[in-house]
């Protein structure tokens, strides 16, 4: 069954094949190959991208963004709280409520066990010590139980804590 004439006939429409691929792709390459890919560009059209990438913009810091902070705007991030948190008074869940925690001391919530390593931020949470929290629970208080991604943005970070202190 296998002479060798079945494998020389075999081997012959391999490279047969190869070939009218090889040659297809020849043909197309010299038919939908603009003749003047290679020129110059004609004329150019100013977007100013580059103009805003060379201006660089200022970062706004937590003060700025907590004078112009808007509570409406921060109860739509409220929703990524409110899976651990409540705000009503003495109503804890995975986490502490949040009720009045805008100047409030830190690990102050009667009947909620912390984890301890809150014991490092500070005595009490100040819209500051707040924000640094909120961008990043584990950087600022490293072997915390708050298992969260943080908030990178400022003014969100402003505007959910001018949320949960106007709902106290």
């Amino acid at each position: 069954m296998f002479d060798t004439m079945v494998i020389t006939k075999a081997v012959a429409a391999f490279c047969g094949a190869l070939l009218v691929f090889l040659l297809g792709n020849w043909a197309a390459n010299e038919l939908y190959t603009p003749r003047n890919a290679n020129a110059p560009q004609a004329f150019i059209i100013d977007t100013g991208a580059d103009d805003a990438a060379a201006e660089p913009v200022a970062e706004l810091s937590f003060d700025e963004a907590w004078e112009v902070a808007d509570a409406g705007a921060g109860s739509r991030l409220w929703s990524q709280c409110r899976a651990c948190h409540s705000l009503e008074q003495g109503r804890n869940g995975v986490g502490p409520y949040l009720y009045g925690i805008v100047n409030r001391e830190i690990m102050d919530v009667d009947g909620f066990n912390y984890s301890g390593a809150l014991a490092q931020v500070g005595d009490v949470w100040a819209p500051e010590v707040l924000s640094a929290f909120l961008q990043s629970p584990s950087g600022v208080a490293p072997g915390t139980s708050m298992n969260f991604r943080g908030i990178a943005n400022v003014q969100d970070r402003a505007n959910l804590i001018a949320y949960i202190e106007s709902e106290s």
